[in-house]
This record gives structure tokens, sequence and C-alpha cells, in this order.
């Protein structure tokens, strides 16, 4: 029934398209559901005896836990002690308790760092710095640790754990068959075996497809696939991967004999899934170049993460106004990480300069950044003057000098009128004018610096020259499709 995620997103980074972030997100919520009906499948269908009393002891159990998440409980004894006892409780039912960690895990869910979560923990740290007390260093550690989510820092501190020894653990137990002449002449023949390869090799990509279409017409257009056909026939067909899952239903449903036919229709599925899904792929990559974009990209609409639209009466530009391809960077001149960034952007626009427009906005980060804010106004003072550019150039080459003497002797460098730039500084002139980005940068969910936006879309990832290039050319072919 079940997809392996990690196998199939495996795949898809050696065969499918290099733009394919929506595609592997489109098959992660795909799989995830997937799995999320398969083991209600376990639960409904291969419960003989239910007792209902131990039911209704793990649901008040399971509720429990997400009320102490709710009320953030912290501390992952409490967790695992009413887990465990909810695991026997459903076990005792009847239902295969495998469903209690299903739900645990979508009880932790992800979210993104807050900016008010960050600023407090830099306060804390700067606390424990000037007076480093094991109190302190606690409350520090405590900060830190809250303004990442629980996913976040389980899937960190578990990796280890589920990649290296639960999941092989889990292979030798369940995957494990003898191949020899006799299983192969039976799973030949067996309609077992032709039944797991058939479903997963047409019935994952009829399901993908079917789905997709069924639902763009149910809703009229308003739900469109997030990528083009053939990414999402390719992508069906990189689901016919099972595993584990799929394995554990296997484990179920068959025993003895029965059982080695289904886990050789389960592997033979997923060897076959990949060739086919390869195929695809391949066969794409010889067509013309607009008929392999129209296939891979569609027509969906992309979603927008940036909450202000550019403003070429506000906003910095630099670049042609009629450029295809928009890049926002919200940036602090005293951020080490936007010092290493900004060559890069250079190098970018010399590259790419006519299809780049490129924007930036202010987040100075005040409390790691002490002298981010006047920085900020200084180039916002300069801009008034005709000369934001060359300030935002002369304040990142001088990342290590930004105190007022510093910018003064800027403002004088670059042959500005210096009492008034001087009078700007002192009252504040562009405080507002700061004010205005960082709030379009809260608005937009953005907590630290570099932030890249891309055609309004947020860049998530690695800043560096390839992996921008390879961004703005998916957002080009994006908008060429559209075109």
């Amino acid at each position: 029934m079940s997809t392996d995620t990690a196998f199939a997103l495996g795949l898809l980074a050696l065969v499918g398209p290099r733009f394919s972030n929506r595609l592997r997100a489109f098959v992660v919520t795909i799989a995830v559901v997937d799995d999320l009906l398969a083991l209600l499948v376990i639960a409904v269908a291969y419960t003989h005896h239910l007792h209902v009393p131990a039911l209704v002891v793990a649901l008040a159990l399971f509720t429990t836990i997400f009320v102490m998440m709710r009320l953030q409980v912290r501390g992952g004894l409490p967790y695992a002690v009413v887990g465990v006892v909810c695991w026997i409780a459903l076990h005792a039912s009847g239902i295969d308790p495998v469903i209690v960690g299903l739900g645990m895990g979508l009880l932790t869910y992800a979210y993104p760092a807050t900016r008010e979560d960050l600023e407090r923990a830099s306060s804390l740290f700067r606390d424990f710095r000037e007076q480093p007390t094991p109190e302190l260093a606690r409350t520090a550690s405590r900060s830190l640790e809250s303004a990442i989510s629980p996913n976040d820092r389980l899937a960190q501190r578990f990796h280890p754990w589920t990649s290296y020894v639960i999941v092989p653990l889990f292979a030798l137990a369940n995957a494990g068959v003898v191949i020899n002449s006799d299983l192969v002449s039976r799973a030949v023949s067996s309609p077992i075996t032709i039944g797991i390869v058939v479903g997963y090799i047409v019935g994952k990509p009829a399901g993908f497809l079917f789905g997709t279409w069924a639902t763009e017409r149910l809703s009229r257009g308003r739900a469109k696939a997030p990528v083009g056909w053939g990414a999402l026939t390719g992508a069906g067909a990189a689901a016919g991967i099972g595993f584990t899952v799929s394995l554990l239903i296997a484990s179920r449903a068959f025993t003895g004999q029965h059982l080695d036919e289904a886990k050789v229709g389960v592997l033979s599925g997923a060897v076959a899934a990949s060739v086919i899904s390869w195929a695809i792929f391949k066969a794409m990559a010889r067509m013309p170049y607009r008929r392999q974009l129209k296939l891979l990209v569609g027509r969906s609409e992309s979603l927008i993460d940036l909450s202000d639209e550019v403003d070429p009466d506000e906003d910095h530009i630099r670049g042609p106004a009629d450029a295809p391809v928009t890049i926002v960077e919200y940036g602090d001149f005293e951020c080490p990480y936007c010092g290493r960034a900004e060559p890069t952007i250079r190098e970018l626009l010399s590259q790419l300069g006519a299809e780049i427009r490129y924007v930036f906005r202010q987040l100075p980060l005040s409390d790691v950044h002490p002298n981010a804010q006047l920085a900020a106004e200084a180039s916002e003072a300069a801009g008034a003057q005709g000369q934001f550019w060359e300030m935002h150039d002369l304040l990142f080459e001088h990342q290590d000098a930004l105190r007022g003497q510093d910018l003064v002797r800027y403002a004088e460098q670059l042959g500005l009128d210096v009492d008034r730039f001087h009078k700007d500084l002192t009252r504040h002139e562009y405080a507002t004018r700061v004010a205005r980005d960082v709030e379009s940068a809260e608005l937009s969910g953005v907590a630290g610096t570099p932030t890249f936006f891309i055609n309004g879309q947020r860049h998530q990832g690695a800043y560096d020259i390839d992996t921008l290039t390879r961004a703005v050319k998916a957002a080009r072919a994006r908008g060429l499709v559209a075109a």
C-alpha cells in the first residue's frame, strides 16, 4: 500500500529534475498521507478481537500526551513513560500499537524559529557571557533549545539511532528472504507477488495522476498540480518503492511461503519502479526545452512567501526593471554571513545581469549587532542623496568599522553633503524607513539574515553561487512556462 518516503526521495534526487523542490514536497505530502492510511488499515483490518476498556485507557493516555504538549511540558522522560504505558494499553486492546508512534510523531510538529525567541536566546547568552554561572548556562541552554521546534530537536538527536540502528534492524528482521529456484518459480506465478508488483508499478502512477486530475476537476481549477504532468508521472512511478510500512502490512497479512512471496513482490516492485521512473525522466530530458519545461514545471500558480511586493518607488533596486527574476534580500550590514553572501550576489549579477532584479531590504539584528541599526540608517541617508548602493558597498567592505565616526568618514569619501548626513543620523531621520523593512520581514516570517526571496518565494538552503544560479534558472524556467 504505502511508499517508502526516504527511498522515493533518494531516487528523485538521482533521476528527477534539478529544480524539483516542489515535486519532492508533493511526494512527501502524498507519502505521509499514504503511510497514515496504511497504518489505519493495520489498526482496522488486522484487529480481530477488540478489548474496549484497554482501548479507553489508551485513548485517555494519548489525550494526556496531547495536553502535556499543549502545556509545554518539557523533558523526554514524562512523554516516554506515558507513551510506553499507552503502547501497552493499545496492545492489550488488540490494536497494533504502532499507531501510538504515528500519533506521537504527528503531535511533534515543526515550526520556524521566531525572531522573539531568537532575541530572547541571544539576550540570555549575553548574560551568561558577562557572568558565566551554572544557573545562567542552564537558562541560556534551555532558551536556545526552546527556540527550535521539538520536531527539529528530536530529528537531530535521534537521527543516528534511527538511520544506523533502528531502520537496519527493521530491514534485517522483516526484509530477509532466501532467494532460491523454488521461491522464484512460485513468485513468478504467485497472485500475491504479481498483485503487489502490478499495484506498485501501475497502481501508484495511476493513483498519482487520477487523484491529481480529479482534484483539479472537482475544485474547478482552484487546486492545481504543483508540477507538470510529466513530473507527476515520474514521481508516481518513484512512489512505487515500498519497504518499511509495506513489509509491516505484509507481515500482518501473510505467513510462511505466502509472506516470502509478498516480500519478493515488494522488493521486485521497488526495483521495477526505480527503472520506470528513471526511464520517464530520461525520456523527458531528450525532449525540446520548452516541451520539457511544460511537462516538468506545469502551469500551477506559485505560492508567494514575500508579504510586501517590490515597489520601485520605495525599494533599493539593482538591475533592469523588466528582469524576469527578482531577488529580494533581507540583510544586516554587520552580519558576517551577509558579508559572505554579498560577493556571491555581485557575481550573480555579473553573470546573469539581464535576467535579475536585485532588491536589498534592511533587517538590522540589533540584539547581536550593536552597530547594525545605525549602519542601516546611514545607508538610507546616503540613498536620500542618491548614493545608496555606493554606501551599501562601503559598509559591507568595512563591516568591522560601523561606528558613527566611521559612517561620517564614508560619507566624506563618497562626496555626500556631510552636514546633512550627520544631522540625518543624529535625528534618526530614517529609522522609520528601516522599521518598515523590518516589519515586512516579520510579516514574511524572516528571523535571521541573510534571507532571500526569489520571485516572491523564500529560498531555502545555501546561498553559494552555484545554488543561487540554479534557483534563478528554475525561477526563469517557471516564468517561461507561465508565459
